[in-house]
């Protein structure tokens, strides 16, 4: 496999909501969903040409990987690429923690090999970046990013894994309209220099961007994604409004206009997809232009709402 072979999609599918239990209000989404639900989302995403499925095994501890691997059974391997996450939280006791933990990712998905494999989080760049070298070598992994991490652990992951001849192939960072600490920090023009792709995740703040909420209609009872942002819901309601206008010029709405926010800057956005629709509304970001006027307007909304949506696992960046 050549260091090129990794299609990077304008948008990748985020399956952090299918580690839920699927009853209401159990699990950080608090989404309930169907095997039938999430194998008609597979089929949708599937003949639009999304092909590039973004899950962890701590996204609900293996429950998002068996679901995935369950509904991608349908396709040809070759028809899809899996992105899952080594997490050094939550690392075994052997010898070889990340192999371990990979192995875990594969037989629960179903497959011999990750197109894109990830250090979910920064623990300790010098002792777990070396492990993926073996993987890299092996064929079970196909391509390595390294998420949550700041500049100089980027870099020392690089080079790292370039004593061995490999490289981060990709970075995935928390970025949103609200949350754009990447920018800040030189992580996006690194990125571009560099030829890396970039991936963003929350793009659209677990819903919280996505127009859908609002003070009076607010995120569901009971899940942490509620807690987290239903005090902000006033403050957002500017923003999401501006969004809204903006997607009805393009026959589109709220939440295509922050995805394709994120594509225009460079970024390549993981969208949690729960249900069909939410395809649609994909197809319309990827080709979505936004003027340079609206992105300026939309950022400004966006630092005048004052909000800090970090989580609780990142830190600065």
């Amino acid at each position: 496999m050549t260091m090129d072979s990794l299609k990077i999609p304008p948008v990748a599918l985020g399956t952090w909501a299918w580690g839920d239990s699927g009853r209401t209000g159990d699990g950080y989404f608090g989404s309930p969903m169907t095997r039938a639900d999430l194998e008609e989302v597979a089929d949708k995403a599937h003949a639009a040409g999304f092909t590039l499925w973004d899950t962890a095994m701590v996204y609900g501890m293996g429950r998002s990987e068996t679901v995935l691997g369950e509904v991608l059974k349908r396709y040809a391997r070759s028809d899809y690429q899996l992105s899952t996450k080594f997490t050094p939280q939550a690392a075994g006791a052997g010898d070889d923690p990340v192999a371990d933990m990979l192995e875990q990712s594969l037989a629960r998905l179903g497959t011999d090999y990750i197109d894109l494999y990830w250090i979910h989080n920064p623990a300790d760049v010098a002792r777990w970046t070396p492990c993926l070298i073996p993987l890299l070598k092996s064929g079970k992994v196909l391509h390595v990013g390294v998420s949550n991490h700041n500049l100089r652990e980027i870099e020392l992951a690089d080079r790292i894994l370039g004593e061995a001849g490999f490289r981060v192939e990709a970075v995935q960072n928390h970025y949103s309209l609200v949350y754009r600490g990447s920018e800040d920090a030189g992580i996006l023009d690194y990125c571009r220099k560099q030829g890396i792709p970039f991936f963003a995740y929350m793009v659209l703040e677990q819903g919280a961007l996505s127009g859908r909420y609002n003070p009076e209609n607010a995120l569901p009872e009971g899940s942490n994604r509620a807690e987290a942002y239903n005090g902000m819901l006033p403050r957002l309601k500017a923003l999401t409004d501006r969004l809204a206008s903006i997607g009805s010029k393009h026959g589109a709405a709220a939440p295509d206009v922050a995805t394709a926010w994120a594509v225009a800057k460079g970024a390549t956005p993981i969208i949690g997809i729960t249900r069909p629709g939410y395809i649609d509304g994909l197809v319309r970001a990827g080709t979505m232009t936004l003027a340079g006027s609206d992105i300026a307007e939309l950022e400004a909304l966006a630092d005048a709402a004052g909000v800090n949506t970090r989580g609780w696992w990142e830190r600065e960046m």
